[in-house]
């Protein structure tokens, strides 16, 4: 695989901030049952890497101790930690929302029965990657039969409730462009969706959410060998929009990697960019327990251009 840092790293991206933090984002490991093209972990079946349960006390130790809104947990596949059904029953019993990133196919693994009304009992908001609406393009990126399992996946959710307006059980999708474009206009697509998927399956949903692909891992290390790597680049830089520099996820929101070191985002985990404090090479969230990061310099580097193109793109879809 192609390392993409050495050609993130010289940047003229304008510096950065960080809010309070609100948003706790939390990677559980690597492990996963899918291995897609876009995915910017690398995660897959043959990933081990899992978080601990001690690692696992430390989250909900700053959770206690923080402002932290929202738990949004993510991998890999999350549910896959043998940790994970534990954590949300502590984190909701704390009163904070819980995310779950659900790649769908993880509801029809064995080993995993229930887990669907597990997520509905703890009124667990899903955010469920479907790359498109079209079988053909799923299974190109995401492999053979995703999309159907995909759509069994929705069609089990949307039973117990999720995505109907008076259940309280929001279920979001998640749209990634098939290449090296930018996403399309995010409420033009969720119509699309809207009506494609009720008419030919039934399913309902909350929303739709437009992530642009970042240049990092194994997106970006297929860039780089198919010689897109420099063309895609100059789309972000070109299409970047000053406006989208208030509302980017760093600013509020704190990742947390499987061994329990804080970055800034995902994206900066990713790349082995932690987050800058006192000098550290490496801060582990038990250190930050109490503190204020309002004000925090945020790491920044040329993939950091993916945010703010366009409509702008954060884990919580466009930002415009």
């Amino acid at each position: 695989m192609h390392a993409t840092l050495p050609l993130l790293s010289r940047t003229d991206f304008p510096p950065l901030r960080r809010h309070r933090t609100e948003v706790l984002q939390v990677n559980l490991g690597y492990t996963c049952n899918q291995s897609c093209l876009h995915c910017h972990v690398n995660a897959g079946p043959t990933r081990t890497e899992q978080m601990s349960a001690e690692n696992i006390r430390a989250v909900l130790d700053f959770i206690r101790a923080s402002d932290v809104r929202q738990l949004d947990l993510t991998g890999g596949a999350p549910e896959m930690n043998p940790h994970f059904r534990a954590l949300v029953v502590e984190a909701r019993a704390l009163g904070v929302s819980v995310m779950d990133r659900c790649n769908l196919t993880i509801l029809s693994e064995p080993g995993h029965e229930g887990l669907a009304a597990f997520l509905a009992e703890q009124s667990v908001q899903v955010t469920a990657s479907l790359p498109c609406y079209l079988e053909d393009n799923v299974d190109r990126q995401r492999g053979s039969g995703v999309f159907a399992r995909s759509i069994a996946g929705l069609k089990q959710l949307n039973a117990l409730g999720y995505g109907r307006a008076d259940s309280g059980l929001e279920l979001n999708l998640v749209f990634n462009p098939q290449g090296p474009a930018l996403p399309p206009p995010q409420a033009q697509l969720e119509g699309a969706y809207r009506e494609h998927l009720g008419r030919a399956y039934g399913i309902v949903f909350t929303r739709l959410l437009t992530l642009a692909n970042m240049p990092i891992q194994r997106f970006g290390s297929t860039l780089v060998s198919k010689g897109l790597f420099s063309g895609y680049m100059e789309l972000l830089r070109g299409a970047h929009r000053d406006d989208n520099l208030q509302n980017v996820m760093c600013r509020n929101q704190l990742s947390v990697d499987w061994q329990g070191h804080v970055y800034d985002c995902d994206f900066n985990q990713m790349l082995g960019l932690p987050l800058r404090i006192e000098g550290r090479p490496r801060t582990h969230l038990s250190q930050l327990l109490g503190r204020d990061l309002d004000g925090n310099p945020v790491v920044v580097a040329d993939h950091c251009y993916g945010c703010t193109a366009g409509q702008g793109s954060s884990c919580g879809g466009a930002l415009n």
